[in-house]
């Protein structure tokens, strides 16, 4: 036989020769409760204040415990919160002696049979009246009451959404004596905040702390003070799903927009994504109306939007811009001389915008259009007829013609570069606003994706 053995067949010979209590004794146990509770509320209302004295003050010490998060609806800014509630405080006419009652030293009844203070949450956002829960109180010898109550609450709570969806919101909760002034109930917290222990965290916010503050505060209509007691919901919300489905879309949106400035103006794209762009930009910013509430300050997130609507509208009023110039034909003006010393030579050269052939960041000379010149020896090959077979007059003539077809090709290729000389411009304005509105995209994002970090 092992020891394992053993140790059972000696825990079963105790059960055997040990006497069970007797149903006498807790038929006794009952009998006492019975006549406890009879003793206690023969003469006993529950309408008055229990105190000795009607000039003392009741003391009531209050307790919550934030037990879950149901709803923070910011459009309605209403909260909606699971709390557990603990009221404790001493009733003058529930005291006993414990060794009258063979040791009865706390008895559980229903709060409806006790008096209970009228603490109610003064900032309820709710239309229906406040219901009292049924839960048992427990009575001690010494007459401290401690009632334990689960409550739904619907409080208002300001939202500040300026900063969505890297907000910070505080809620209060304010608990005091609707009819009692201070000279009659004052109630206090216990401790200097609400208990987190048995919190469900939530998927949209997090809980900072959840501190308390006694307040005594003097209304219009009375002249006795009412104390209350405030507790102060710190929420911050996770921007996470915000930052995946709104944010991080128009980010990469934004960024797409100034691409429309490296696209050939010969595609006939540029104008279209930038339109695309803007309508997409369009759709994100009415999911996000859905879900703001109304108010005067408009959400970071919101403020990104509108100024990457702006940034995507001018780029495309000069995307429209650069492809009239782009496609200005031969018979348009020269270039004028100071955008040609400026775009066309120094900033074409810092953007290394170059002809085919051309090294980058070299300035190339301008050529100077050679002008037409009239055919030498000044004949005029209108001067009459020679009716001499070998007469110069007639080479003369010759000349003359090569001179004007020379001079009208030079006039086609001076036109030619007029054009390529806009064409070009077109593609330095189209490198340069590049880098602008790019550069644009990318600090605006950076500023507003910093705030997630």
């Amino acid at each position: 036989m092992g020891p394992r053995s053993h140790h059972l067949s000696l825990s079963l010979l105790l059960l055997f020769l040990l006497p069970p209590d007797p149903p006498e004794c807790l038929a006794a146990e009952g009998r006492l409760a019975h006549k406890l509770f009879r003793d206690l509320f023969a003469n006993y209302t529950s309408a008055l204040r229990p105190v000795a004295d009607t000039d003392q003050t009741l003391n009531v010490t209050l307790e919550v415990t934030l037990s879950q998060i149901i709803d923070m609806d910011e459009r309605n800014q209403v909260l909606t919160l699971y709390l557990w509630i603990r009221q404790e405080w001493t009733d003058a006419y529930l005291r006993w002696n414990p060794d009258a009652y063979g040791g009865l030293d706390a008895i559980r009844i229903p709060s409806s049979l006790v008096w209970r203070p009228d603490i109610v949450l003064y900032n309820k956002a709710d239309a229906q009246p406040p219901a009292s829960a049924s839960t048992n109180v427990v009575v001690r010898h010494d007459g401290a009451v401690r009632w334990d109550a689960p409550a739904i609450t619907r409080s208002s709570c300001r939202v500040d959404v300026s900063a969505f969806p890297f907000d910070a919101q505080r809620c209060g909760l304010t608990f005091g004596s609707w009819t009692h002034g201070g000279h009659q109930l004052d109630v206090r917290p216990r401790g200097t905040a609400a208990s987190l222990a048995d919190f469900v965290e939530n998927v949209e916010w997090r809980v900072l702390g959840m501190p308390a503050r006694r307040r005594v505060l003097t209304y219009g209509c009375c002249s006795e003070p009412y104390p209350d007691v405030t507790f102060t919901l710190l929420l911050r919300r996770r921007a996470a799903a915000y930052v995946c489905n709104l944010l991080l879309p128009c980010v990469l949106i934004s960024l797409l927009a100034p691409l429309a400035f490296h696209l050939p103006a010969d595609s006939g794209e540029k104008v279209s994504l930038g339109v695309t762009v803007l309508l997409a930009l369009t759709v994100f910013q009415l999911l996000l109306a859905e879900s703001m509430p109304p108010a005067e300050s408009v959400p970071l997130i919101g403020k990104y939007y509108m100024a990457t609507m702006t940034m995507v509208t001018f780029s495309t009023a000069l995307t429209i811009l650069i492809m009239n110039l782009h496609y200005c034909g031969p018979s348009a003006r020269p270039v004028p001389a100071w955008a040609q010393a400026l775009l066309l030579r120094y900033l074409a050269r810092g953007l290394c915008v170059r002809e085919r052939g051309e090294p980058c960041g070299q300035l190339k000379p301008p050529e100077s259009v050679p002008s037409p010149q009239p055919p030498e020896g000044g004949a005029d090959p209108q001067a009459g007829p020679c009716h001499e077979p070998q007469c110069l007059c007639r080479q003369e003539a010759l000349l003359h013609h090569v001179a004007t077809i020379a001079s009208t090709f030079r006039s086609h290729r001076a036109a030619q570069r007029r054009h390529e000389d806009w064409k070009r411009l077109a593609r330095v304005m189209d490198r340069f606003f590049l880098g602008i509105f790019f550069t644009m995209a990318l600090v605006m994002s950076l500023l507003v994706l910093v705030q997630a970090l």
